[in-house]
């Protein structure tokens, strides 16, 4: 690595980041279905039909990769919790086997010195609550809370930090408008519903987490830099627009209580009604704010309705994803989000990393964490208070509708053994820490 741990501030957080749905295995341990099984058992939905069943097997094997967390040298580890692990039926009776998965695992962090990271929510709504209308229905926002208050009240006590929900756009406009992620509608008012209600839901989480006597509260929203595909005035607008839904409205909701107008001009017809009123929630003050950032993305205009652009293809170097490798907009929304929406709270890179085929002599995801990382240095050198870098991800794993041969991972995961092996960029990540 170009970098060590030593160039950076006493007390800066390293870490590495997974999700439950995308590591533990969902089919043992009394989890409940999910709106990701019924989203991955349609034909068409996920990449030969690969599903989170065993996926990485976590749940048995987490001493093994929390070995590999402190082998590396890492301070913390961002994990989430399951809400159908926890909760099968989304509310009421509790499972207890789930509660007592997250306990031994954060006491096997504290054993090894890591900080407990923790997002309540990455994506496995319980198949009971899509049933009820899910992220459409304004009361997920009390279930959320309840669940909260339930993983929480269990674990809170020995947490470094948590976050509600990660990356509101994709639980909402990719999943809703979309249709790429479970639920796989593509539905406009569906959309804005699950848009508002999304931030409703992780204000109230906020707010009964505080009343559990909790701190350390953030948000993680994730980011994609947009530029015009041309240097057309419809271009400009549409990358505007772009933005506008993908990188301004929910910090917009948390910090500036409004939505941009120009998402707006799209979504307001189709909010639910009241949806003024809900800002003193999804405002709830939270103590630093996580940035998730990997690409950017050409934007042109399509002459259609309303959002009314469309992904251009780019010329930059790209990832195993398709996506264009582009560390200047790590800089971007490091500084904007800094000087628009938080002020002097602290920041932190929840993920950044790349997909790169398997096998390979991994020298690509070395280059790109040197790229990042040293846009994230340049972003501090001018004041901004960044805080921490967590790099998705520990393993390679089940990357959703893409199945498994996207690889993520800083150790590589054999599917049918599961035996994990560490890659160069994770002996790199090793060598600079120790420094």
């Amino acid at each position: 690595m170009d970098f060590k741990r030593s160039d950076f501030p006493e007390g800066f957080l390293w870490g590495a980041a997974t999700s439950s749905y995308q590591i533990e295995g969902h089919s043992f341990g009394g989890a409940g279905p999910t709106h990701w099984d019924s989203f991955a058992a349609t034909p068409g939905n996920v990449v030969r039909a690969e599903h989170g069943d065993l996926a990485c097997d976590h749940y048995h094997r987490f001493e093994e990769d929390l070995d590999l967390i402190k082998a590396a040298g890492f301070d913390a580890y961002r994990f989430s919790t399951s809400w159908a692990r926890v909760l099968p039926d989304g509310r009421g009776t509790a499972n207890a086997e789930g509660l007592d998965f997250y306990d031994r695992l954060t006491d096997a962090m504290l054993e090894r010195g890591l900080k407990p990271c923790a997002t309540l929510y990455h994506w496995e709504l319980p198949q009971p609550l899509a049933d009820l209308g899910g992220w459409r229905n304004r009361d997920i926002a009390g279930w959320f809370g309840d669940f909260a208050e339930v993983i929480m009240g269990r674990i809170g006590d020995r947490m470094h930090s948590v976050a509600p929900i990660n990356e509101p756009w994709c639980v909402a406009w990719l999943s809703h408008f979309m249709g790429h992620h479970a639920p796989g509608m593509r539905d406009i008012r569906a959309a804005a519903r699950a848009m508002h209600h999304v931030l409703l839901a992780h204000g109230t989480a906020i707010e009964r987490m505080r009343g559990l006597g909790m701190s350390n509260l953030g948000a993680v929203c994730n980011f994609e830099w947009a530029d015009p595909a041309d240097e057309s005035d419809a271009a400009r607008e549409a990358a505007l627009d772009y933005d506008a839904i993908y990188n301004r409205f929910f910090l917009g909701g948390m910090f500036h209580k409004a939505y941009p107008e120009r998402v707006l001009k799209g979504l307001e017809p189709h909010l639910p009604a009241g949806w003024q009123d809900d800002f003193d929630t999804i405002a709830a003050p939270v103590d630093w704010v996580g940035l998730n950032y990997y690409t950017r993305k050409l934007i042109g205009p399509t002459g259609g309705p309303w959002p009314g652009y469309e992904e251009v293809d780019g010329p930059l170097p790209k990832t195993q994803m398709g996506w264009e490798v582009y560390p200047d907009g790590l800089y971007n929304f490091l500084t904007r989000t800094a000087a628009n929406y938080t002020s002097d709270l602290p920041l932190y890179m929840t993920e950044n990393g790349m997909a790169s085929p398997a096998p390979s002599d991994d020298q690509d995801r070395i280059a790109y964490l040197n790229a990042h990382v040293a846009k994230a240095r340049a972003a501090m050198a001018e004041g901004v208070p960044l805080k921490g870098y967590f790099i998705w991800s520990l393993l390679d794993n089940y990357e959703w509708a893409l199945g498994y041969e996207k690889r993520f991972g800083l150790v590589h995961v054999d599917f049918e053994s599961l035996q994990r092996t560490p890659k160069a960029s994770y002996e790199a990540l090793k060598l600079a820490l120790s420094q």
